[in-house]
């Protein structure tokens, strides 16, 4: 559970740093939630499926900003032939998650911020274990245990944020993307932003309303 919530407030501060260094794809964003969603009510989970977009940004997010930036241990059950080098079995390893997710012999222009890509080059990879080249919550039998209540926290949350507020930088410039590394990938300064609400009132505070 931990790991899940950890999961989910770390990367809303990427996802939302991102995107205000992205207003283009923010802007996408937010129409995928006017055309989907509209602005007489709230967006809830049953939506989520529908927003096929805001979910490319949370893969790309957990990409360029995996909440871990290395795996767990794993460790060889038997003697094998590793990119030509031979292991033992025994052989304890941890994989390197921030390196893989950035290598540009697997992902094109790797330090951009490109959702569209998982529409095209990348389509059909997701953040489950299944696609060795994300691999954001690790894979197998024990990829992290609060991977799905994190995924799901993360896509309403970041929804429920984009669809309530327009959201801009205190001075409208660049958000500094500096990372701090220890257990998780954190923002070495903090982010602070300006919202302003883009739905009505009283779907924002309904019990004043009452």
């Amino acid at each position: 559970m931990a790991g899940g919530t950890d999961t989910t407030s770390v990367t809303m501060i990427w996802a939302l740093s991102l995107l205000l260094n992205n207003q283009h794809v923010l802007k996408k964003v937010q129409d995928e939630l006017d055309e989907h969603v509209g602005r007489e009510r709230l967006v809830n989970e049953s939506d989520i499926d529908k927003l096929v977009y805001l979910q490319a940004v949370v893969k790309e997010t957990l990409r360029l900003y995996a909440a871990a930036p290395l795996s767990g241990p794993r460790e060889f059950t038997k003697d094998c032939t590793l990119g030509g080098y031979h292991v033992q079995a025994g052989t304890r390893f941890i994989f390197n998650i921030w390196k893989l997710h950035r290598d540009s012999n697997v992902w094109s222009n790797p330090l951009e911020f490109q959702p569209e890509r998982f529409f095209t080059t990348h389509k059909g990879v997701d953040v489950k274990g299944q696609h060795f080249e994300l691999l954001p919550f690790g894979g197998g039998r024990r990829s992290c245990p609060g991977m799905q209540f994190g995924l799901q926290m993360t896509h309403l949350a970041l929804a429920s944020f984009l669809q309530a507020f327009e959201v801009t930088t205190l001075s409208n410039t660049q958000v500094d993307m500096s990372a701090t590394f220890g257990l998780t990938i954190i923002k070495t300064t903090p982010l602070e932003v300006l919202v302003k609400p883009r739905l009505p009132y009283q779907l924002l505070f309904p019990d004043e309303n009452k």
